[in-house]
Protein backbone atom coordinates (compact mmCIF):
# COMPACT_ATOMS: atom_id res chain seq x y z
CA UNK A 1 0.00 0.00 0.00
CA UNK A 2 2.62 2.62 0.84
CA UNK A 3 4.61 1.99 -2.31
CA UNK A 4 1.26 2.24 -4.25
CA UNK A 5 0.75 5.64 -2.21
CA UNK A 6 4.20 6.82 -3.41
CA UNK A 7 3.98 5.72 -7.02
CA UNK A 8 0.50 7.26 -7.21
CA UNK A 9 1.89 10.56 -5.56
CA UNK A 10 4.82 10.43 -8.28
CA UNK A 11 2.16 10.27 -10.74
CA UNK A 12 0.44 13.39 -9.40
CA UNK A 13 3.32 15.36 -9.41
CA UNK A 14 4.22 14.67 -12.95
CA UNK A 15 0.81 15.44 -13.77
CA UNK A 16 0.81 18.71 -12.25
CA UNK A 17 4.10 19.31 -13.45
CA UNK A 18 4.54 22.85 -15.35
CA UNK A 19 5.09 22.02 -18.75
CA UNK A 20 6.90 23.44 -22.05
CA UNK A 21 4.15 26.54 -22.62
CA UNK A 22 4.96 28.74 -25.60
CA UNK A 23 1.80 30.71 -25.58
CA UNK A 24 3.96 32.01 -22.17
CA UNK A 25 7.41 31.99 -23.06
CA UNK A 26 6.47 34.57 -26.30
CA UNK A 27 4.66 36.23 -23.91
CA UNK A 28 7.50 36.71 -21.58
CA UNK A 29 10.06 36.88 -24.68
CA UNK A 30 8.38 37.59 -27.71
CA UNK A 31 5.58 39.92 -26.90
CA UNK A 32 7.05 43.36 -26.33
CA UNK A 33 8.72 43.74 -29.75
CA UNK A 34 6.17 41.37 -31.57
CA UNK A 35 2.40 42.38 -30.33
CA UNK A 36 0.00 40.87 -27.91
CA UNK A 37 -1.86 39.14 -30.69
CA UNK A 38 1.29 38.39 -32.74
CA UNK A 39 0.72 41.20 -35.23
CA UNK A 40 3.81 43.60 -35.08
CA UNK A 41 4.92 45.93 -33.06
CA UNK A 42 8.58 46.81 -33.10
CA UNK A 43 9.20 43.95 -34.85
CA UNK A 44 7.22 42.16 -37.67
CA UNK A 45 4.30 39.79 -37.29
CA UNK A 46 4.83 36.23 -36.88
CA UNK A 47 2.13 34.32 -37.81
CA UNK A 48 2.05 32.23 -41.11
CA UNK A 49 1.07 34.90 -43.69
CA UNK A 50 4.14 36.84 -42.43
CA UNK A 51 7.03 34.55 -42.26
CA UNK A 52 6.93 33.76 -45.65
CA UNK A 53 9.93 31.52 -46.24
CA UNK A 54 11.12 30.94 -43.22
CA UNK A 55 9.44 27.82 -42.38
CA UNK A 56 10.81 24.53 -39.74
CA UNK A 57 14.80 24.52 -39.10
CA UNK A 58 14.97 28.28 -40.26
CA UNK A 59 12.64 29.32 -37.68
CA UNK A 60 13.96 27.40 -34.80
CA UNK A 61 17.52 28.97 -35.68
CA UNK A 62 16.63 32.47 -35.39
CA UNK A 63 14.92 32.02 -32.82
CA UNK A 64 17.48 30.25 -31.08
CA UNK A 65 20.77 32.78 -32.58
CA UNK A 66 18.90 35.72 -33.21
CA UNK A 67 19.01 37.12 -36.94
CA UNK A 68 22.30 38.33 -38.02
CA UNK A 69 22.29 42.53 -38.82
CA UNK A 70 18.88 43.39 -36.59
CA UNK A 71 17.53 43.38 -33.23
CA UNK A 72 16.47 40.37 -32.90
CA UNK A 73 18.70 38.42 -30.23
CA UNK A 74 19.06 34.95 -29.71
CA UNK A 75 16.72 33.18 -26.64
CA UNK A 76 19.53 29.82 -26.68
CA UNK A 77 20.51 30.81 -23.28
CA UNK A 78 17.22 31.64 -22.35
CA UNK A 79 14.99 28.77 -23.61
CA UNK A 80 15.92 25.10 -24.12
CA UNK A 81 15.79 23.35 -26.93
CA UNK A 82 12.33 21.85 -26.36
CA UNK A 83 10.85 25.26 -25.70
CA UNK A 84 12.26 27.14 -28.99
CA UNK A 85 11.01 23.83 -31.18
CA UNK A 86 7.65 24.33 -29.47
CA UNK A 87 7.62 28.19 -29.59
CA UNK A 88 8.46 27.90 -33.43
CA UNK A 89 5.69 25.57 -33.84
CA UNK A 90 3.36 27.74 -31.83
CA UNK A 91 4.08 30.73 -33.82
CA UNK A 92 3.19 28.55 -37.38
CA UNK A 93 -0.26 27.90 -36.05
CA UNK A 94 -2.52 30.40 -38.01
CA UNK A 95 -4.28 32.86 -35.95
CA UNK A 96 -7.93 32.05 -34.80
CA UNK A 97 -9.26 35.03 -36.01
CA UNK A 98 -7.06 37.22 -38.58
CA UNK A 99 -9.09 40.52 -39.02
CA UNK A 100 -9.69 41.29 -42.52
CA UNK A 101 -8.31 44.69 -43.62
CA UNK A 102 -9.81 45.67 -46.39
CA UNK A 103 -11.04 49.11 -47.76
CA UNK A 104 -13.91 49.43 -45.92
CA UNK A 105 -11.67 48.72 -42.30
CA UNK A 106 -8.57 50.75 -43.45
CA UNK A 107 -11.47 53.70 -44.26
CA UNK A 108 -13.52 52.73 -40.48
CA UNK A 109 -9.86 53.09 -38.59
CA UNK A 110 -9.27 56.92 -40.14
CA UNK A 111 -9.33 59.52 -37.39
CA UNK A 112 -9.34 62.94 -38.67
CA UNK A 113 -8.16 66.18 -35.96
CA UNK A 114 -11.35 68.28 -35.73
CA UNK A 115 -9.21 70.96 -33.90
CA UNK A 116 -6.77 70.87 -36.89
CA UNK A 117 -6.49 74.42 -38.46
CA UNK A 118 -4.20 75.65 -41.59
CA UNK A 119 -1.93 78.52 -41.85
CA UNK A 120 -0.74 80.83 -44.73
CA UNK A 121 2.11 80.38 -43.68
CA UNK A 122 4.41 79.03 -41.29
CA UNK A 123 3.66 80.11 -37.35
CA UNK A 124 7.22 80.27 -36.79
CA UNK A 125 10.06 82.21 -38.62
CA UNK A 126 12.84 79.47 -39.09
CA UNK A 127 14.17 78.71 -42.80
CA UNK A 128 11.24 76.13 -43.73
CA UNK A 129 13.84 74.17 -46.03
CA UNK A 130 16.23 73.95 -43.10
CA UNK A 131 13.77 71.77 -41.27
CA UNK A 132 15.01 69.10 -39.42
CA UNK A 133 13.34 65.81 -38.07
CA UNK A 134 14.25 64.01 -35.33
CA UNK A 135 12.50 60.85 -34.51
CA UNK A 136 12.85 59.75 -30.90
CA UNK A 137 11.73 55.79 -30.53
CA UNK A 138 12.33 55.62 -26.80
CA UNK A 139 9.29 57.36 -26.48
CA UNK A 140 7.67 57.61 -29.78
CA UNK A 141 8.00 61.32 -30.63
CA UNK A 142 9.22 63.58 -33.41
CA UNK A 143 11.03 66.39 -32.74
CA UNK A 144 10.99 69.21 -34.85
CA UNK A 145 14.52 71.12 -35.24
CA UNK A 146 15.23 74.83 -36.85
CA UNK A 147 18.16 73.49 -38.91
CA UNK A 148 19.86 76.88 -38.40
CA UNK A 149 19.68 77.64 -34.42
CA UNK A 150 18.97 73.85 -33.86
CA UNK A 151 16.20 74.83 -31.46
CA UNK A 152 13.17 72.84 -30.97
CA UNK A 153 9.94 73.87 -32.51
CA UNK A 154 7.49 71.42 -31.56
CA UNK A 155 8.19 67.84 -30.40
CA UNK A 156 4.46 65.40 -31.33
CA UNK A 157 3.56 62.39 -30.58
CA UNK A 158 3.57 59.43 -33.57
CA UNK A 159 2.30 55.94 -33.34
CA UNK A 160 3.73 53.35 -32.12
CA UNK A 161 7.06 51.57 -33.41
CA UNK A 162 8.07 54.14 -36.76
CA UNK A 163 9.56 52.78 -39.22
CA UNK A 164 11.26 54.02 -42.51
CA UNK A 165 11.86 57.34 -43.17
CA UNK A 166 8.90 60.10 -43.00
CA UNK A 167 8.58 61.68 -46.52
CA UNK A 168 7.52 65.06 -47.11
CA UNK A 169 5.45 66.72 -49.52
CA UNK A 170 7.15 68.31 -52.53
CA UNK A 171 6.40 71.69 -51.40
CA UNK A 172 7.92 70.72 -47.39
CA UNK A 173 4.91 71.77 -45.93
CA UNK A 174 3.48 67.95 -44.89
CA UNK A 175 5.19 65.26 -43.42
CA UNK A 176 3.95 61.76 -43.23
CA UNK A 177 5.46 58.90 -41.05
CA UNK A 178 4.29 55.21 -41.27
CA UNK A 179 4.68 52.74 -37.68
CA UNK A 180 5.38 48.86 -37.75
CA UNK A 181 1.81 48.23 -36.98
CA UNK A 182 0.25 50.29 -40.46
CA UNK A 183 -0.32 53.79 -39.42
CA UNK A 184 0.25 56.59 -41.36
CA UNK A 185 0.29 59.82 -39.73
CA UNK A 186 -0.04 63.56 -41.49
CA UNK A 187 1.41 66.18 -40.18
CA UNK A 188 1.66 69.91 -40.90
CA UNK A 189 4.83 71.42 -40.18
CA UNK A 190 3.44 74.94 -41.04
CA UNK A 191 0.89 74.64 -38.14
CA UNK A 192 2.54 72.40 -35.71
CA UNK A 193 -0.54 69.99 -36.10
CA UNK A 194 -1.35 66.59 -36.53
CA UNK A 195 -3.75 66.44 -39.38
CA UNK A 196 -4.90 63.11 -38.77
CA UNK A 197 -4.25 59.49 -39.11
CA UNK A 198 -5.24 56.22 -41.14
CA UNK A 199 -4.21 52.58 -40.59
CA UNK A 200 -3.37 51.49 -44.00
CA UNK A 201 -2.00 47.77 -42.80
CA UNK A 202 -1.33 45.09 -39.93
CA UNK A 203 2.24 44.96 -40.23
CA UNK A 204 4.08 47.58 -42.54
CA UNK A 205 7.19 47.95 -43.88
CA UNK A 206 7.71 51.48 -45.30
CA UNK A 207 6.03 54.19 -47.75
CA UNK A 208 6.44 56.15 -50.60
CA UNK A 209 4.79 59.81 -51.59
CA UNK A 210 4.26 60.30 -55.47
CA UNK A 211 6.44 63.08 -57.24
CA UNK A 212 3.40 65.27 -57.30
CA UNK A 213 2.77 64.90 -53.92
CA UNK A 214 -0.57 63.11 -54.33
CA UNK A 215 -0.22 59.92 -53.60
CA UNK A 216 0.79 57.90 -50.87
CA UNK A 217 2.17 54.08 -51.15
CA UNK A 218 1.99 51.95 -48.17
CA UNK A 219 4.03 48.80 -48.54
CA UNK A 220 2.61 46.07 -46.77
CA UNK A 221 3.32 42.51 -45.03
CA UNK A 222 -0.20 42.19 -43.30
CA UNK A 223 -2.28 41.56 -45.24
CA UNK A 224 -0.35 40.97 -48.31
CA UNK A 225 -1.11 44.15 -50.02
CA UNK A 226 0.15 47.68 -51.08
CA UNK A 227 -2.22 50.60 -50.01
CA UNK A 228 -2.29 53.54 -51.86
CA UNK A 229 -4.05 56.81 -50.39
CA UNK A 230 -4.52 59.96 -51.20
CA UNK A 231 -2.04 62.08 -49.68
CA UNK A 232 -4.91 65.42 -49.38
CA UNK A 233 -7.40 63.21 -47.32
CA UNK A 234 -5.83 59.81 -46.68
CA UNK A 235 -8.59 58.40 -48.07
CA UNK A 236 -8.23 55.06 -50.30
CA UNK A 237 -7.31 55.31 -53.41
CA UNK A 238 -6.64 51.66 -53.83
CA UNK A 239 -5.72 48.19 -52.08
CA UNK A 240 -3.73 45.87 -54.60
CA UNK A 241 -3.93 42.49 -53.15
CA UNK A 242 0.19 41.38 -53.87
CA UNK A 243 0.72 37.73 -55.43
CA UNK A 244 3.05 36.91 -57.55
CA UNK A 245 2.75 35.87 -61.60
CA UNK A 246 2.19 32.32 -60.42
CA UNK A 247 -0.60 33.42 -57.72
CA UNK A 248 2.07 33.11 -54.88
CA UNK A 249 1.12 35.76 -52.12
CA UNK A 250 3.69 38.38 -51.23
CA UNK A 251 5.14 40.32 -48.74
CA UNK A 252 6.32 43.86 -49.74
CA UNK A 253 10.16 44.27 -48.91
CA UNK A 254 10.28 48.10 -50.08
CA UNK A 255 8.40 50.48 -51.99
CA UNK A 256 10.32 53.92 -53.24
CA UNK A 257 9.59 56.11 -56.06
CA UNK A 258 10.84 56.54 -59.53
CA UNK A 259 9.96 60.57 -60.44
CA UNK A 260 10.63 60.51 -64.45
CA UNK A 261 8.35 57.33 -64.35
CA UNK A 262 5.77 58.63 -62.64
CA UNK A 263 5.44 55.42 -60.20
CA UNK A 264 6.32 53.33 -57.57
CA UNK A 265 8.70 50.42 -58.13
CA UNK A 266 8.49 47.51 -55.73
CA UNK A 267 10.44 44.65 -54.16
CA UNK A 268 8.74 41.42 -53.09
CA UNK A 269 9.38 39.30 -49.77
CA UNK A 270 8.84 36.20 -51.33
CA UNK A 271 8.81 36.09 -55.31
CA UNK A 272 11.41 36.70 -57.43
CA UNK A 273 9.66 39.61 -58.85
CA UNK A 274 9.46 43.83 -58.76
CA UNK A 275 6.14 46.05 -59.55
CA UNK A 276 5.90 49.11 -61.17
CA UNK A 277 2.87 50.84 -59.88
CA UNK A 278 2.17 53.34 -62.40
CA UNK A 279 0.31 56.69 -61.24
CA UNK A 280 0.65 58.97 -64.13
CA UNK A 281 -2.35 60.15 -66.59
CA UNK A 282 -0.21 58.40 -68.91
CA UNK A 283 2.14 55.22 -68.14
CA UNK A 284 4.80 54.61 -70.37
CA UNK A 285 4.62 51.88 -73.33
CA UNK A 286 8.01 51.83 -74.32
CA UNK A 287 9.62 47.89 -74.91
CA UNK A 288 7.73 46.19 -72.22
CA UNK A 289 4.26 46.01 -73.62
CA UNK A 290 5.03 41.95 -72.90
CA UNK A 291 5.48 42.03 -69.32
CA UNK A 292 2.39 43.70 -68.23
CA UNK A 293 -0.03 42.26 -65.64
CA UNK A 294 -1.68 38.91 -66.93
CA UNK A 295 -5.04 41.09 -68.07
CA UNK A 296 -3.42 42.15 -70.50
CA UNK A 297 -1.72 46.06 -71.71
CA UNK A 298 -2.71 48.92 -69.81
CA UNK A 299 -6.39 50.34 -70.24
CA UNK A 300 -6.82 53.88 -69.71
CA UNK A 301 -9.29 53.33 -67.25
CA UNK A 302 -6.95 51.61 -65.08
CA UNK A 303 -5.57 54.40 -62.13
CA UNK A 304 -2.86 52.54 -61.06
CA UNK A 305 -1.84 49.73 -64.10
CA UNK A 306 0.84 47.41 -62.93
CA UNK A 307 4.01 46.12 -64.45
CA UNK A 308 5.39 42.94 -63.10
CA UNK A 309 8.73 41.89 -63.84
CA UNK A 310 10.60 38.41 -63.19
CA UNK A 311 13.88 38.51 -61.49
CA UNK A 312 16.80 36.18 -60.88
CA UNK A 313 16.60 36.10 -57.67
CA UNK A 314 14.44 37.63 -54.83
CA UNK A 315 15.66 41.31 -53.90
CA UNK A 316 15.35 42.26 -50.09
CA UNK A 317 15.89 45.88 -51.11
CA UNK A 318 17.09 48.05 -53.96
CA UNK A 319 18.87 51.17 -55.25
CA UNK A 320 17.95 53.57 -58.34
CA UNK A 321 20.96 55.04 -60.71
CA UNK A 322 20.17 58.99 -61.03
CA UNK A 323 18.08 58.18 -64.23
CA UNK A 324 15.80 56.14 -62.42
CA UNK A 325 16.30 53.16 -65.48
CA UNK A 326 18.18 50.77 -63.39
CA UNK A 327 17.42 49.37 -60.51
CA UNK A 328 20.61 48.11 -58.25
CA UNK A 329 19.04 45.13 -56.01
CA UNK A 330 20.14 42.40 -53.42
CA UNK A 331 19.11 40.02 -51.78
CA UNK A 332 19.29 39.39 -48.00
CA UNK A 333 21.11 36.29 -48.51
CA UNK A 334 23.84 38.42 -48.82
CA UNK A 335 25.34 36.34 -51.88
CA UNK A 336 25.33 39.00 -54.27
CA UNK A 337 23.42 41.56 -56.28
CA UNK A 338 22.24 42.40 -59.97
CA UNK A 339 21.12 45.26 -61.66
CA UNK A 340 17.66 45.22 -63.78
CA UNK A 341 17.13 47.77 -66.35
CA UNK A 342 13.38 48.81 -65.95
CA UNK A 343 13.09 49.96 -69.99
CA UNK A 344 13.41 46.11 -71.05
CA UNK A 345 12.60 44.55 -67.77
CA UNK A 346 15.23 42.20 -67.72
CA UNK A 347 18.73 41.73 -65.60
CA UNK A 348 21.28 43.67 -67.41
CA UNK A 349 24.60 43.30 -64.86
CA UNK A 350 25.63 41.32 -61.63
CA UNK A 351 27.12 43.13 -58.63
CA UNK A 352 29.58 41.93 -56.93
CA UNK A 353 27.90 42.39 -53.56
CA UNK A 354 28.73 39.79 -50.88
CA UNK A 355 27.93 40.59 -47.12
CA UNK A 356 24.58 41.53 -47.24
CA UNK A 357 24.53 44.76 -48.54
CA UNK A 358 22.09 47.95 -46.89
CA UNK A 359 21.14 49.11 -50.46
CA UNK A 360 18.32 51.88 -48.91
CA UNK A 361 20.97 53.14 -47.88
CA UNK A 362 22.93 53.95 -50.71
CA UNK A 363 24.79 57.37 -51.54
CA UNK A 364 26.21 58.88 -54.72
CA UNK A 365 28.60 61.79 -55.82
CA UNK A 366 31.12 62.16 -58.61
CA UNK A 367 34.38 60.42 -58.29
CA UNK A 368 36.58 61.53 -61.45
CA UNK A 369 34.64 61.08 -64.95
CA UNK A 370 32.09 59.35 -63.37
CA UNK A 371 29.38 58.56 -60.81
CA UNK A 372 29.96 56.03 -58.07
CA UNK A 373 27.24 54.18 -55.70
CA UNK A 374 28.28 52.88 -52.13
CA UNK A 375 26.69 51.09 -49.15
CA UNK A 376 27.63 49.64 -46.39
CA UNK A 377 27.18 45.62 -45.34
CA UNK A 378 24.89 44.47 -42.98
CA UNK A 379 27.05 41.50 -42.28
CA UNK A 380 30.39 42.37 -43.50
CA UNK A 381 32.70 45.24 -41.63
CA UNK A 382 32.94 47.15 -45.21
CA UNK A 383 31.71 49.70 -47.75
CA UNK A 384 31.48 49.03 -51.47
CA UNK A 385 31.96 51.92 -53.84
CA UNK A 386 30.47 50.77 -57.41
CA UNK A 387 31.29 52.16 -60.95
CA UNK A 388 27.47 53.29 -62.05
CA UNK A 389 28.82 53.13 -65.61
CA UNK A 390 30.16 49.84 -65.61
CA UNK A 391 28.82 48.39 -62.52
CA UNK A 392 31.93 47.21 -61.76
CA UNK A 393 33.71 47.23 -57.62
CA UNK A 394 35.71 50.40 -57.41
CA UNK A 395 37.16 49.52 -53.58
CA UNK A 396 35.78 47.62 -50.82
CA UNK A 397 36.71 49.87 -47.41
CA UNK A 398 37.21 47.77 -44.56
CA UNK A 399 35.08 48.80 -41.51
CA UNK A 400 35.42 48.12 -37.61
CA UNK A 401 32.19 46.16 -38.61
CA UNK A 402 28.78 45.58 -40.15
CA UNK A 403 27.15 49.09 -40.94
CA UNK A 404 23.59 50.35 -41.39
CA UNK A 405 23.45 54.06 -42.73
CA UNK A 406 25.06 56.13 -45.16
CA UNK A 407 24.90 59.86 -45.66
CA UNK A 408 26.77 63.09 -47.41
CA UNK A 409 25.80 66.23 -48.98
CA UNK A 410 26.76 67.25 -52.16
CA UNK A 411 28.80 70.68 -50.37
CA UNK A 412 30.64 67.84 -48.59
CA UNK A 413 34.00 66.08 -49.34
CA UNK A 414 33.18 63.79 -46.52
CA UNK A 415 31.01 60.46 -46.60
CA UNK A 416 30.08 59.17 -43.10
CA UNK A 417 29.22 55.53 -42.18
CA UNK A 418 28.00 53.89 -38.98
CA UNK A 419 29.26 50.51 -37.49
CA UNK A 420 25.22 49.42 -36.33
CA UNK A 421 26.29 46.43 -35.52
CA UNK A 422 28.86 44.54 -33.54
CA UNK A 423 31.41 45.42 -30.60
CA UNK A 424 32.32 48.57 -32.29
CA UNK A 425 28.51 49.92 -32.62
CA UNK A 426 29.71 53.40 -30.89
CA UNK A 427 32.29 53.97 -34.18
CA UNK A 428 31.18 56.55 -36.49
CA UNK A 429 33.42 55.99 -39.35
CA UNK A 430 34.42 59.37 -42.01
CA UNK A 431 35.22 58.72 -45.92
CA UNK A 432 36.94 61.24 -48.09
CA UNK A 433 35.08 61.02 -51.26
CA UNK A 434 38.12 61.36 -53.45
CA UNK A 435 40.73 58.99 -51.94
CA UNK A 436 38.22 56.97 -50.65
CA UNK A 437 39.96 56.14 -47.47
CA UNK A 438 38.41 56.55 -43.71
CA UNK A 439 39.89 59.68 -42.63
CA UNK A 440 38.72 59.89 -39.30
CA UNK A 441 36.96 57.27 -36.80
CA UNK A 442 34.71 58.70 -34.32
CA UNK A 443 33.72 57.39 -31.11
CA UNK A 444 31.21 59.98 -29.37
CA UNK A 445 30.35 57.77 -26.43
CA UNK A 446 32.19 55.06 -25.68
CA UNK A 447 29.31 52.09 -25.72
CA UNK A 448 26.78 53.32 -27.03
CA UNK A 449 25.02 52.95 -30.15
CA UNK A 450 26.10 55.72 -32.56
CA UNK A 451 24.07 55.74 -36.20
CA UNK A 452 22.94 57.63 -38.94
CA UNK A 453 24.08 61.05 -39.78
CA UNK A 454 21.63 63.57 -41.49
CA UNK A 455 22.97 67.10 -42.60
CA UNK A 456 21.96 70.71 -42.72
CA UNK A 457 20.32 72.39 -46.03
CA UNK A 458 23.69 73.83 -47.05
CA UNK A 459 25.96 70.83 -45.59
CA UNK A 460 27.99 72.56 -43.52
CA UNK A 461 26.39 70.59 -40.18
CA UNK A 462 26.02 66.94 -39.44
CA UNK A 463 23.43 65.38 -36.90
CA UNK A 464 24.46 62.16 -35.44
CA UNK A 465 22.34 59.85 -33.24
CA UNK A 466 23.29 58.11 -29.55
CA UNK A 467 20.93 55.61 -30.54
CA UNK A 468 20.26 55.03 -26.51
CA UNK A 469 16.95 55.99 -24.22
CA UNK A 470 19.12 58.69 -22.73
CA UNK A 471 20.85 59.48 -25.83
CA UNK A 472 21.09 62.49 -27.99
CA UNK A 473 21.53 63.99 -31.16
CA UNK A 474 25.42 65.69 -31.69
CA UNK A 475 26.13 68.24 -33.96
CA UNK A 476 29.09 68.43 -35.73
CA UNK A 477 30.97 70.86 -37.73
CA UNK A 478 30.97 69.07 -40.87
CA UNK A 479 34.15 70.45 -42.59
CA UNK A 480 36.33 70.63 -39.22
CA UNK A 481 34.49 67.27 -37.99
CA UNK A 482 34.62 68.89 -34.53
CA UNK A 483 31.61 68.56 -32.53
CA UNK A 484 29.38 71.70 -32.09
CA UNK A 485 26.45 70.44 -29.96
CA UNK A 486 24.68 67.82 -28.14
CA UNK A 487 21.00 67.78 -27.87
CA UNK A 488 19.48 65.37 -25.30
CA UNK A 489 16.77 63.19 -26.42
CA UNK A 490 14.96 59.53 -26.40
CA UNK A 491 16.95 56.94 -28.40
CA UNK A 492 17.09 59.18 -31.69
CA UNK A 493 16.89 57.32 -34.95
CA UNK A 494 16.51 59.02 -38.07
CA UNK A 495 16.84 62.50 -38.79
CA UNK A 496 15.36 63.94 -42.15
CA UNK A 497 15.77 67.35 -43.75
CA UNK A 498 12.80 68.69 -45.64
CA UNK A 499 15.40 70.08 -47.96
CA UNK A 500 17.63 67.46 -48.81
CA UNK A 501 14.89 64.64 -49.46
CA UNK A 502 12.31 67.15 -51.07
CA UNK A 503 15.67 67.71 -53.87
CA UNK A 504 17.08 64.37 -53.38
CA UNK A 505 20.33 65.16 -52.64
CA UNK A 506 22.95 63.06 -53.42
CA UNK A 507 24.30 62.27 -50.27
CA UNK A 508 20.56 61.28 -48.86
CA UNK A 509 19.16 58.04 -49.85
CA UNK A 510 15.40 58.39 -51.28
Amino acid sequence: MTRLIVSLSVLALTLTAPMADPMQNYVENCQECHGAERLGGLGPALIPQTLGRMRGPNLVSVIRDGREATQMPAFSEILSSEQIDELAAFLKQPLADVPPWGEAEIMSSRVMNEDYKSVETPIWSSDPMNITLAVETGDHHVSVLDGDTFETLDRFETPFAVHGGPKFSPNGRFVFIMSRDGWVQKYDLYALQEVGRIRAGLNSRNIAISHDGKWLAVANYLPNSLTILSTDDLSVAKVQTVKGKDGTPSRISAVYQAPPRESFVLALKDVPEIWEVFYGPNPPQMGFAHDWRNEGPIKSEDPFPIRKITTPDYLDDFFFDQSYEYVMGASRSGEGGQVIDLVIGQKTADLDLPGMPHLGSGITWKHGDTTVMATPHLKDGAVTVIDMSTWKTVKRIETLGPGFFMRSHENSRYVWVDVFFGPNKDVMHVIDKESLEIVKTLRPVEGATVAHVEFTRDGSHALVSVWEDDGAVIIYDAETLEEVRRLPMRKPSGKYNVWNKITFSEGTSH
